[in-house]
């Protein structure tokens, strides 16, 4: 039964071993790849709301500056 579940008495097939560990890679890659960007999507998204934030004061209702 054993022999059955391998396959064969040889163990793993080296192929498949290959294609296991190319595909982690692929997944760190990717998951790389996520952090990366949801951190330039934090620091863009710091900019835009500090660009409303600044866009929100109205011009006519400041005060004059004192000198």
């Amino acid at each position: 039964m054993a022999k059955a579940l391998l396959g064969y008495v040889g163990g793993p097939d080296p192929r498949m071993l290959t294609e296991v560990r190319r595909l982690q890679q692929r997944v760190q890659d990717l998951q790389s790849e996520l952090i990366r960007m949801q951190a330039e999507n934090d620091a863009l998204t710091a900019v835009v709301d500090e660009h409303s934030l600044l866009s929100s004061i109205e011009l006519d209702q400041r005060e004059p500056v004192l000198t």
